[in-house]
């Protein structure tokens, strides 16, 4: 009998039976135990949005914290009604640390200060809080790290009606792979707690597809008008 499998049956509590006259086998090396391929659940429930910020600043969960020059929390009214889900932070996201900026914010912005909301009025976050490189679209394992940060934002904020912008957003919310055209144009609810829920299309997409910002119009008019009836 080997070493090394002298060293696995001691190790599961065997005791192998060795011939006196059988040469003493040399030392096995050392074997480590097995990493655990799960991630430690997240103790979020205590935390208010400042130290939410602050243990995702300090997030390490996925590959994705090597990358980033920071992360990217959120920015907004803290007891806002209307709650923006984007998908993650781009280039430039990823410098100043805000959601939604550049030309695609810009348009963004122009849209909600048609009805008469802002920056300051809302509250504007991203699945995830760090840029995939390339700005590739997040994979599935990746959301699912910055799910329970997301899902502490929305129960802190607790919003009247959130609108998902773009098909990524729309699918980690909903758990649904619907193309975007099948599940925009109608109400959903996110969660346990039933939110409204509105999905639309990127303002990137926009910015490439002019002719669909009507649709993208009727949308947000959609989630203000449940946002101002849940208001009364």
């Amino acid at each position: 009998m080997d070493a090394r499998r002298i060293h696995y049956l001691r190790a599961m509590g065997v005791t192998p039976w060795i011939s006196r006259t059988a040469a003493a086998p040399e030392p096995a090396p050392d074997i480590p135990a097995p990493r655990s391929t799960q991630q430690a659940p997240l103790m979020l429930d205590g935390m208010d949005l400042d130290s939410l910020r602050a243990a995702v600043a300090e997030c390490r969960r996925c590959p994705l914290h090597e990358s980033r020059t920071q992360t990217v929390f959120g920015i907004g009214a803290a007891e806002a009604d209307l709650l923006i889900v984007g998908e993650a932070p781009g280039a430039e996201e990823d410098r100043r640390g805000e959601p939604f900026v550049g030309r695609a914010g810009q348009l963004l912005d122009a849209m909600l200060a048609a009805v008469r909301q802002s920056r300051s009025t809302a509250y504007i976050v991203n699945v995830l809080k760090c840029r995939p490189p390339n700005n590739r679209d997040p994979s599935a394992a990746e959301a699912a790290c910055c799910a329970p940060y997301l899902q502490r934002q929305i129960e802190l904020i607790q919003p009247r009606v959130i609108l998902a912008v773009g098909r990524i957003a729309a699918h980690r919310l909903l758990e649904e792979d619907l193309p975007l055209g099948r599940m925009r144009g109608r109400l959903h609810t996110y969660g346990a707690q039933r939110i409204p829920l509105v999905v639309t299309y990127h303002p990137a997409y926009l910015l490439r597809r002019p002719s669909e910002k009507a649709k993208s119009w009727q949308d947000l008019l959609l989630a203000m008008s449940v946002s101002d009836g849940a208001a009364q």
